[in-house]
């Protein structure tokens, strides 16, 4: 175990997850307004391109020998064994949200459908599953090595703190959807952690995490925020299932 790489790591970690919760620093000189396009989107994707630069240039100077998983092998075997039920959770996420907030009462461009519903969460799913399955997951599970199932509580402790750090976008909120928003982003971690440690892949948590953030298209055409009950219903106890189902599956196969 080298401990400067570890640590070398760790502190890349911090310095990601710091950078996409505070949108720094291309919240101080990105101000883009474009049609009815919420500038803070066009904030933020312009940081994950700094995020996704800054993170190259660190592990090619510092941890050169690190591994994330962005390549070819593994990336066909492992979307035909978990594409499916990502597609699936994302249009039963799609019916849930479509459910909850109809009927709307926007009429969006093309452009902010684009913008806000896809082009976003292309950022969002690449960025995530690099700090938080590419790095802090990895970064675990060499800590625990001398643990029995060292994959599994890898997975399971990076998909806690993937929910926590959901947290900041539902603060105000009811205490139950702020609960609700823990355990199923705790549940879709799971999965996504899972399918990574299986296939060794990035690029399959990625797809994954893009098909089910885009299954929050229907927010683009609401001005609604929150969640509705009938929404946390759905999707909730999709998520845990996801995430139950990913344990039984890291077990069998350990």
């Amino acid at each position: 175990m080298n401990r400067r790489e570890l640590i070398s790591i760790g502190v890349l970690t911090l310095l990601i997850t710091c950078m996409e919760i505070t949108g720094i620093p291309s919240a101080f000189f990105v101000e883009i307004h474009l049609a009815d396009i919420e500038p803070f989107y066009f904030t933020l994707m312009v940081n994950f391109l700094i995020i996704g630069l800054f993170a190259f240039l660190y592990l090619r100077t510092l941890c050169p020998q690190w591994r994330l998983g962005f390549t070819k092998t593994g990336l066909a075997a492992g979307l035909k064994q978990y594409g499916a039920m990502g597609a699936a959770a994302a249009v039963v996420g799609f019916a849930a949200f479509y459910l909850g907030l109809s009927p709307f009462d926007r009429q969006p461009s093309i452009g902010k459908v684009l913008v806000e519903g896809i082009l976003y969460y292309v950022g969002v799913a690449i960025i995530e599953e690099l700090y938080v399955r590419g790095l802090l997951l990895n970064l675990m599970e060499r800590l625990f090595a001398k643990r029995k199932n060292s994959a599994l509580l890898a997975v399971a402790l990076s998909s806690v703190v993937f929910g926590l750090g959901h947290v900041f976008g539902v603060l105000g909120q009811p205490p139950l959807v702020i609960v609700s928003k823990i355990l199923w982003t705790v549940g879709m971690g799971l999965f996504f952690g899972m399918a990574y440690r299986k296939t060794g892949n990035l690029w399959v948590p990625v797809l994954l995490h893009f098909w089910v953030d885009v299954g929050a298209l229907p927010y683009c055409f609401s001005s609604v925020s929150g969640y509705a009950n009938v929404t946390l219903w759905i999707v909730v106890p999709l998520y845990v299932f996801l995430g139950i189902y990913s344990v039984v599956e890291m077990k069998r196969r350990a």
